[in-house]
């Protein structure tokens, strides 16, 4: 024993202190540790743990008991959020759906115009390719339909009541006979009566004709002239069989005016034949609408061409009448305003029909062509039925109304013949 440590027991014995030999002889070997080690220092044992304790102090169960009900609450937890989290979504949808009236899916509206479209055509490029293909065969076919023209003079005596008319000339007149030329003359005369016609000379192989020719109806009062129609009738002679005729220009004289000297150039029509009739009563353009969500239907007419003659100085009054069909009932009608004297109309009105999408697969769309009469029946010279029934190019405008929703698709229709019966 050193020195140093007696010293200490007697300075702690003389206290009355007890001493600790190991302790201080650890002291003194170990100086270092002394200074590192604190309170600060010591690991602090896991939270879970001493709640898992505290839980089994104050209920005196078991770990896994314990374990098992923690466990079990937490399971009720997330049941309970899950529970809120969908209520909220049922809200949510009933909001929408009272917003949109039956929240109609524009996808399901999609698939019911392309199912229609199936029916029309196999595949969508294919349309757009027949497409093309039948606008260039359009092309060809108005370059092919072009018969020609004709320059003529009319010239009116107020004093005499005739009418002065010159058969100029024609030109690009098509070839009907087999060397590549024509045997062309004229015919005037007025229409309705036809009593008083007048022929030209006939003009050997020649394309381009020139007559000169002046022909006088005489007792031709002008009240009586705002009625008739002048027609130019040209025909290519021949000598073994019957005439063929080229094509024809009407002249409304009603259109013209006879204060005047006219002298002017018109293109030739073809001619009606008596069994080329049902492709003679015209072509309309209308664009449809449809909005699923709203359950709104929108019809625009815009116009019509090359309408049927109805009327006795060779034009009519055309107005279009819009029917929403069900069942071979009618729901509801609207009707266009009327156009005086013409075969082309311009319309450009609007109409909207409301038709939920439940019953939009159960609906046709008539339109008629009318011709309006002040004094007797409205004779109806053409329609277009649409719906979900149709076919051909009206099927096609149906089902492209469908895949398109919300968007207008306008097309041309060639009218087809009217059933007999003219309800109004």
């Amino acid at each position: 024993m050193s020195p140093t440590v007696k010293r200490e027991e007697e300075a702690g014995a003389a206290d009355g202190a007890p001493v600790d030999v190991s302790s201080s002889t650890e002291t003194i070997g170990m100086s270092s540790p002394l200074t590192t080690e604190g309170p600060s220092t010591t690991p602090k044992p896991p939270l879970m743990p001493e709640v898992l304790n505290k839980i089994k102090e104050e209920t005196g169960l078991s770990t896994p008991v314990v374990i098992s009900i923690l466990a079990g609450v937490a399971v009720v937890i997330l049941v309970i959020c899950a529970c809120c989290i969908r209520r909220c979504c049922r809200k949510r949808r009933s909001k929408d759906g009272k917003k949109g009236k039956g929240a109609v899916d524009l996808k399901s509206v999609q698939l019911l115009g392309s199912a229609y479209k199936e029916k029309v055509q196999p595949d969508m490029e294919e349309l757009t390719e027949n497409a093309e293909e039948g606008g260039d065969e359009a092309e060809s076919k108005q370059s092919e339909v072009k018969l020609g023209r004709i320059q003529y003079k009319l010239e009116y005596d107020f004093n005499s009541n005739s009418l002065a008319v010159t058969v100029i000339q024609a030109e690009d007149l098509p070839a009907l006979d087999m060397g590549g030329t024509s045997d062309p003359y004229v015919k005037v005369y007025l229409l309705p009566d036809k009593k008083k016609k007048f022929e030209t000379k006939v003009h050997r192989k020649t394309l381009s004709p020139v007559f000169n020719e002046t022909f006088t109806f005489k007792n031709v009062p002008y009240a009586d002239a705002m009625n008739k129609t002048l027609v130019f009738a040209i025909f290519d002679f021949d000598r073994f069989s019957k005439h063929d005729q080229i094509g024809e220009v009407k002249v409304p004289l009603c259109q013209v005016d006879l204060a005047q000297t006219i002298e002017e150039w018109r293109e030739l029509q073809s001619v009606e034949g008596e069994g080329g009739q049902e492709n003679k009563l015209g072509d309309i353009c209308f664009s449809l609408r449809y909005v699923p969500t709203a359950g709104k239907l929108t019809v625009v007419i815009l116009e019509a061409k090359n309408l049927k003659k109805m009327d006795v100085g060779g034009l009519s009054d055309p107005y279009v009448k819009i029917a929403l069909m069900q069942n071979g009932k009618r729901i509801k009608k609207k009707k266009t305003s009327i156009k005086k004297c013409t075969l082309n109309p311009y319309y450009n009105e609007s109409f909207t029909f409301e038709v939920p999408f439940e019953q939009i697969q159960k609906v046709n769309l008539m339109v008629t062509v009318v011709d309006y009469d002040r004094i007797g029946t409205s004779e109806p010279i053409g329609k277009v039925v649409l719906g979900y029934n149709a076919s051909g190019t009206e099927l096609r405008h149906w089902s492209d109304m469908l895949a398109s929703p919300r968007r207008p698709i306008a097309q041309w229709h060639t009218l087809k013949d009217p059933e007999d019966d003219k309800k109004d």
